[in-house]
């Protein structure tokens, strides 16, 4: 049992040595009677030979081998013959004579094959423990590791504290439906598992802590995709007597220290700064990917007085008409264009607007509405050349921006399947998104609603407008964003009593009862010295799967949930019995079973 190396470990240089190796059986082959397996553990892979002229009962042994049999192997390190050296492994140059050889527990046949990619993703959480077993997964868990601890000792560097914040606490609602958890010592009342530990880390900035951060465990009841899982972790920051410009500082230090360790690539910084005007304006969305064009150019003016009457009544009724040109893209198929106006109307739009110019010519139902001056201005402005495909969209600012930023994304997937439109994965396009809005309209709220959560402080130039023009209004918050995905954000906290007590009941309109069962604490405690603190959130699963290379976080994760929020191999979520629910006092009614 004891062993000598690490299947990753052995070198030429080891030629001659007796080893011990152990591990599992990732392959084997029978050569005429010699036995090859491959000896994988987690550091990597050794070739084992079972020669039958050297070792008789080592190798008859050799041959009841099969795939991921439990195995240790005594044997002596050898070159292996000229013309067989293996170049893709790092064992590639010797192999393992074998001398002895104990089955520590044989296995079934494995219900997938380790070393294929494409299997169903069901099947591979089903049996996870076993996905993990691959190369790629097991890289995935290493990576994850290094990233923590390269996150934990750039912090401590930076003088940051780690402290943990409380997992049960209570329910504060801030956008996400949370997870209540039954108590069963106070009856009828409920703790919600945290969607962040936000409220905690500001009340240890109250405390003097100064510099906190936690790799912190959080808790979202809402539907899934790709980038998202019930429970996940983020890398939680909060400081003392800082300004934004220090946040930013903390972290683009942060995100090289991680890029260089897992990746040894060195991130050029300090991050370039768009102001979200600009990108929804540009790119459509808040959270841009910059690597390639299809920008977004405003024709409001243009069209203001059009005979196009649709774009002319968006603009009479204070929205604006923008247009990008999909270039190359004139090509697109009809079932492609219906695709891309089912889009828009997914998300609010009447329609999509069109043209193509084909040989020479616009061809589209809405041209025989343009004057010559509307195509001079959108000639010019997307320059447009034959083979081009020009979108349109004409609504309120908000909505038409958001709107053809998912169509410029979905156009840009077209393209990049033609071979017209590249988005290097190697190109690593770090920025900060600023001036959020502090306020928003919401349509299923009558007052007006935070942007990001409502502790984040004004722009201090704007305060004089909050309370005549609040949505002018800009909050000192802030997104980091990689090629199109949002790593995270933060803001420049509310540190006054005062300050925050006015926005719940004045601005937000907030009933005081709710204020004070909701968030009392808090604003009791900025009245007790709070100093001028903000932080920031980054999504640790999303940050690996991007360092990674991988479209899912899933990926990244050891135990995540499917699809549906299931843990297929547990079998989670499940039922409770009867003497279950009595003892934390809930009732089940048309439960089967319950």
């Amino acid at each position: 049992m004891r062993r000598s190396h690490s299947c990753g470990a052995l070198r030429a240089g080891d030629a001659g040595q007796e080893i011990h190796l152990a591990g599992w059986v990732s392959g084997r082959r029978d050569h005429g009677g010699v036995i090859f397996i491959d000896l994988r553990d987690r550091e990597g892979i050794t070739q084992v030979v079972f020669n039958p002229a050297l070792h008789p009962q080592v190798s008859e042994l050799a041959h009841t081998l099969r795939s991921e049999f439990v195995v240790a192997v005594s044997g002596k390190v050898t070159p292996r013959p000229e013309g067989t050296e293996n170049p893709g492994l790092a064992t590639g140059e010797i192999e393992v004579v074998a001398t002895g050889l104990a089955i520590l527990n044989p296995s079934e046949t494995p219900p997938f094959p380790l070393d294929e990619e494409g299997v169903n993703e069901d099947l591979r959480l089903r049996y996870r423990y076993l996905d993990l077993r691959r190369p790629a997964m097991a890289g995935a868990l290493r990576a994850r590791h290094r990233a923590a601890l390269a996150i934990r000792h750039y912090l401590d560097r930076q003088g940051f504290l780690e402290i943990e914040t409380p997992i049960l606490f209570k329910s504060t609602p801030e956008g996400a439906r949370e997870y209540l958890v039954p108590s069963r010592l106070n009856p009828g009342k409920f703790y919600a598992l945290p969607q962040s530990p936000q409220q905690f880390k500001q009340l240890l900035m109250v405390a003097g802590a100064e510099k906190y951060f936690q790799i912190a465990r959080c808790f979202r009841d809402e539907d899934l995709r790709a980038d998202r899982q019930p429970e996940f972790t983020q890398i939680d920051i909060e400081m003392s007597f800082i300004t934004r410009e220090d946040i930013y500082a903390v972290i683009e230090g942060l995100v090289k220290s991680v890029w260089k360790e897992v990746r040894d690539v060195e991130v050029k910084t300090p991050f370039p700064r768009v102001t979200f005007q600009e990108a929804m304006n540009t790119f459509g969305t808040d959270k841009p990917d910059r690597r390639y064009g299809l920008q977004l150019a405003d024709f409001t003016e243009t069209f203001r007085h059009s005979s196009f009457k649709v774009f002319q009544s968006a603009v009479g009724a204070g929205g604006v008409v923008k247009a990008f040109n999909a270039k190359g893209l004139a090509e697109i198929t009809t079932g492609q264009i219906e695709e891309l106006t089912n889009l828009a109307k997914a998300h609010g739009a009447k329609g999509l607007a069109w043209i193509k110019v084909e040989g020479g010519e616009w061809k589209s139902p809405i041209v025989k509405f343009f004057n010559e001056a509307e195509k001079k201005a959108l000639t010019e402005k997307l320059e447009i050349g034959e083979g081009d495909l020009i979108l349109f969209g004409a609504d309120q600012w908000t909505a038409a921006c958001e709107v053809l930023g998912l169509v410029r994304i979905r156009c840009a997937e077209y393209l990049e399947k033609l071979g017209k439109l590249k988005r290097d994965p190697a190109k690593l396009d770090f920025h900060w998104v600023i001036d959020f809005p502090l306020l928003r309209k919401d349509p299923e709220h009558p007052n007006l609603v935070s942007s990001h959560h409502p502790f984040t402080a004004p722009v201090e130039e704007d305060l004089s407008l909050l309370d005549k023009e609040p949505q002018r209004v800009r909050g000192q918050h802030y997104d980091l964003v990689l090629n199109g995905v949002e790593l995270g954000g933060g803001s420049i906290r509310i540190h006054r009593g005062e300050v925050q007590d006015k926005l719940f009941r004045d601005i937000l309109k907030l009933p005081g009862e709710m204020v004070t069962s909701r968030f009392g604490y808090m604003v009791e405690a900025l009245k007790f010295g709070a100093p001028p603190h903000g932080g920031i959130a980054l999504g640790f699963d999303r940050l690996m799967a991007l360092l990674l290379g991988q479209e899912s976080i899933r990926d990244v994760i050891a135990f995540p949930k499917n699809a549906r929020g299931q843990d297929v191999m547990s079998g989670a979520p499940a039922e409770a019995t009867p003497r279950q629910l009595r003892e934390v006092h809930i009732k089940a009614e048309g439960i089967p079973g319950v």
